[in-house]
């Protein structure tokens, strides 16, 4: 008769294999749950006159839908909790799910230390004991792919930030992207006509890139050295990885001292200084012209860019200084891209139609309408797609809303490579709504767009100084 501990041994290992599975049936029950609520909703709420008393029950079912999606992201984990950092924007969905979803930014479960000290002493190649002088033992925060620990070099004055990957993180996390694959395809079917599933493929390769470790470093440093040449101060912090410490699974770099963006308004309060004032209103600026400077050049001039700027990945540093971390996710657009993108930027900041529709063409962007403004209605899904700025009296995007441009204007195809773009928009919007600024990055741009189009021989005369 084996012994008890073989038999454990088999069991958990078995329990491991079918995970993926359970992952996959605990999604579809629980996606099927909110999506049908909503649709058995919205045929109630059609019945109801009032206005004032859809309101209050439209909040309701947000509050409902909000509980939902947090309980799944925050039981899944993994990859679910990239996709609360993508839903659960202020400028895209429900106050209701903003609320609940933010709450989960870097809320991962940790990983116990004794299996970090494994992977860790695995890929550095010591003991912990023989690199650090000092290792925190509890994290300074977990998210989906990794945790991050503080700790001090031996023979070193200054802090760095170890990195260290989650055992077994990406089998799980290729089995949600599968999942959101077919949900996708699904949801365009019905309700959003947009090449969603395109955008699907591209997260997966995007996150497939942020399990090697050495990648990040590299791109990190790519990132800072650009910024750091291109400016006389770079617009934003960028950490200095110590190159002797990198391997696929850790890596260690400098440590940035700051607050976390989402603490900005409690740092305000207890400095006294009012939240609504010039004081506020100023620093809150300069952060996203900091930011917004940092990625017209990263995108537009380089076509090497941080595709992540969740508020979890921004921290305010002194003297309002923004810093960036977290480089798992960056993208390399080619030249034709990174131009006609460039063009469309000029054709919204210029509030021109026609350009807007020669750039979709340029970008591989294919729709289909059946409206009579054509010409309008793809102007603003451009605005909508690739633009920060909320029309007016707007204070969220409505995609399911029938007076919506994506119900009007099908989107059949969208370049895979452009979801980094269009994502990164999003999250600057995000963030900019989140901190009361309603401006248009495509305005900002603008300058750094003619420059690009200058310099590829495609704009004649002179442009703008794009800094």
């Amino acid at each position: 008769m084996p012994p008890l501990l073989d038999f454990k041994d088999i069991q958990e290992k078995l329990s491991t294999q079918f995970r993926p599975w359970q992952r996959s049936f605990q999604f579809w029950v629980r996606a099927a749950d909110i999506y049908t609520g909503y649709k058995v909703f919205q045929l109630r709420v059609s019945l109801v006159k009032d206005e004032e008393k859809q309101e209050a029950m439209w909040e309701g079912q947000h509050e409902l839908a909000a509980e939902k999606i947090y309980a799944m992201c925050s039981d899944l984990g993994g990859f679910f909790l990239k996709v609360a950092q993508i839903i659960g924007k202020p400028d895209l969905a429900p106050a209701a799910w903003v609320r609940r979803l933010v709450t989960l930014y870097d809320r991962a479960p940790a990983t116990p230390f004794d299996a970090v000290k494994l992977v860790l002493e695995k890929e550095l190649g010591r003991s912990i004991e023989d690199i650090f002088e000092r290792f925190d033992v509890e994290p300074l925060g977990s998210a989906s792919i990794a945790q991050v620990h503080r700790a001090r070099l031996k023979g070193d004055k200054s802090d760095v930030v170890v990195k260290v990957q989650h055992p077994g993180v990406q089998d799980l996390m290729m089995t949600d992207i599968h999942n959101l694959q077919a949900f996708a395809l699904y949801m365009q079917k019905t309700d959003i006509k947009f090449d969603l599933f395109s955008v699907t493929k591209e997260m997966e390769k995007q996150i497939g890139y942020e399990f090697d470790f050495t990648r990040e470093a590299n791109a990190m440093e790519r990132i800072r050295q650009f910024l750091y040449k291109n400016n006389k101060t770079s617009p934003v912090l960028v950490p200095r990885v110590l190159k002797d410490m990198v391997s696929r699974r850790a890596f260690v770099m400098e440590y940035m001292d700051g607050i976390p963006i989402l603490n900005l308004g409690d740092e305000i309060a207890k400095r006294g200084i009012n939240p609504g004032g010039k004081i506020a209103a100023a620093a809150k600026q300069n952060i996203l012209k900091s930011l917004t400077l940092a990625y017209g050049q990263m995108i537009l001039k380089s076509g090497f860019f941080h595709a992540d700027p969740h508020p979890g990945n921004i921290l305010i540093c002194k003297g309002s200084k923004v810093a960036l971390l977290d480089y798992g996710q960056v993208k390399d657009l080619p030249d034709k891209l990174r131009l006609g993108y460039a063009n469309l930027v000029l054709a919204i900041a210029d509030g021109d139609p026609i350009r807007a529709a020669e750039s979709y063409r340029e970008l591989g962007i294919d729709t289909l309408s059946k409206c009579e403004n054509e010409m309008q209605e793809l102007f603003r899904l451009a605005q909508t797609m690739f633009d920060t700025k909320l029309p007016p009296g707007v204070a969220m995007l409505q995609p399911f809303s029938e007076d919506s441009s994506i119900k009007k204007i099908s989107v059949e195809t969208f370049p895979e490579e452009l979801y980094s773009v269009l994502r990164t928009v999003h999250l600057l919007r995000g963030l900019s709504v989140g901190l009361g600024i309603n401006y248009s990055c495509a305005e900002q741009w603008r300058p750094i767009a003619e420059q690009a189009l200058y310099l590829a021989g495609r704009l004649k005369g002179g442009f703008l100084n794009p800094s």
